[in-house]
């Protein structure tokens, strides 16, 4: 990667969903631009005056008092909380949590949200984290933390309750699908975000997994793929790149991981207000990939950054990718520190796809439709009779050796694909192209 590039990266700062802001945005171009914007505008003066009226008659008629401070704080609060659900006033403990975030590291459960309707909505549980662990899925909707209603909170009021000591307790009550309400008793832990696993599914294919997109992403995911080059004593027959759960993250690292698997043309564009938000990310000629047959899986789950890579590859047709509809988070927050350590985290661009598709409340349509499943195997272990086991079968005409049912069939091992249907098809369609690309 070029400087240039990673200074235009660093400029734009965030592609995340909701809950989970990753990296600072380069405040002072943003800051100038911004204030430019402002100064043209005339000052609503009835406006203005109206503003001025109710604050004076809360802090005279309400039944508390209530300082100016505060009131202005929640005026503020207000102002962004009303724009969209992912811009926000994050007060000094806020954007202290936001900076312990981009660090991948802090206390908590593992569990993206967001709203829906004015309810807590999980869009995804972290791998390996206690609300992973203890089976929370996508989509399902947190009605209370620790018997407290969660309508009606800010998405930064839910963070918090969620959030919290290492060791500490909680308790959600959520539900799923239409179903019945369940609670489910939780101990807060340090959730150490470790963005990218990989292994070989069996040889020749190999699996590589993103749960998050973080700084060290891209990185992350080449010495990946070269570690299962490495393991498969060659190049790879196939790989299923898994973006399923994935909410998002940091934008540079959505380009840098498409990237790996292009060798040329445009990755993603913005549009915004602000100059410094219409940016464009092209591929360079290397290929940390080396050309292999690519699945991408998504599900409703895969968010933001995640959608960059999977629309990325489909306008490019480097990628087959099944699943499910994506979430639909095209936009871009920026950022914009402000003094005594607040910061605005706001929303200043949309992205768009190679080919000019805006993923904005859309999503990503997968080439194929698989739904969210698992494979059994029979559980008969009897093979039933072949040719061979009869007496007096004549011999192979090419002279080759008879081939006996033996009774029955080894003991067969669980594989990961086993226990996923989406995956298993994904390694099914792999082997369907090398079949193809071989004749």
């Amino acid at each position: 990667m070029s400087s240039r590039f990673r200074l235009s990266a660093l400029a734009l700062s965030l592609a995340l969903l909701g809950a989970a802001p990753l990296v600072q945005a380069a405040e002072p171009a943003a800051g100038a631009d911004s204030a430019a914007v402002a100064g043209k505008a005339v000052l609503p003066l009835d406006e203005l005056r109206t503003f001025a009226e109710v604050l004076d008659r809360i802090k005279s008629a309400y039944v508390e008092p209530i300082d100016d401070k505060t009131l202005l704080e929640n005026a503020i609060k207000g102002m962004l909380s009303n724009l969209d659900p992912h811009s926000a006033y994050l007060e000094p403990e806020d954007f202290q949590e936001l900076q312990e975030s981009t660090s991948g590291e802090f206390g908590g459960l593992g569990i993206e949200v967001g709203q829906e309707d004015g309810l807590l909505k999980v869009i995804s549980p972290i791998d390996d984290t206690p609300a992973a662990r203890a089976g929370i899925e996508a989509g399902d909707l947190i009605l209370r933390i620790d018997g407290q209603p969660t309508k009606g909170w800010s998405l930064m009021e839910a963070v918090d309750k969620l959030r919290g000591k290492p060791g500490s307790q909680i308790e959600l009550t959520l539900v799923r699908e239409g179903g019945k309400p369940f609670t489910l008793k939780l101990e807060r832990a340090v959730i150490k975000v470790l963005s990218v696993k990989s292994e070989l599914l069996e040889k020749g294919y190999g699996y590589l997994r993103i749960s998050q997109f973080q700084v060290n992403s891209g990185e992350e995911v080449a010495k990946a793929l070269a570690k299962l080059q490495k393991d498969n004593g060659g190049k790879l027959g196939g790989l299923v790149l898994d973006l399923r759960n994935n909410p998002g993250g940091v934008l540079q690292a959505a380009v840098e991981v498409s990237d790996h698997f292009l060798n040329k043309g445009l990755i993603v564009y913005t549009k915004g207000r602000i100059a410094n938000s219409e940016l464009r990310f092209s591929a360079d000629s290397a290929d940390a990939s080396q050309g292999v047959p690519l699945v991408v899986l998504i599900n409703g789950g895969s968010a933001s950054a995640a959608e960059i890579v999977a629309g990325a590859l489909q306008d490019h047709k480097r990628a087959v990718l099944m699943g499910t509809d994506s979430f639909g988070k095209g936009s871009v927050q920026t950022v914009l520190p402000l003094t005594n350590d607040r910061a605005l985290k706001l929303t200043t661009a949309l992205y768009y796809t190679p080919n000019g598709r805006s993923i904005q409340a859309q999503g990503i349509v997968p080439d194929i439709v698989v739904e969210r499943g698992t494979v059994t195997r029979d559980s008969s272990q009897a093979q039933g009779i072949k040719e061979a086991d009869l007496p007096g079968h004549l011999g192979n005409g090419n002279g080759g050796a008879d081939r006996p049912s033996n009774g029955k069939t080894a003991p067969a091992t669980v594989s990961a694909q086993d226990k996923d249907y989406q995956l298993s098809q994904a390694l099914n369609l792999l082997k369907g192209l090398n079949i193809t690309r071989k004749q």
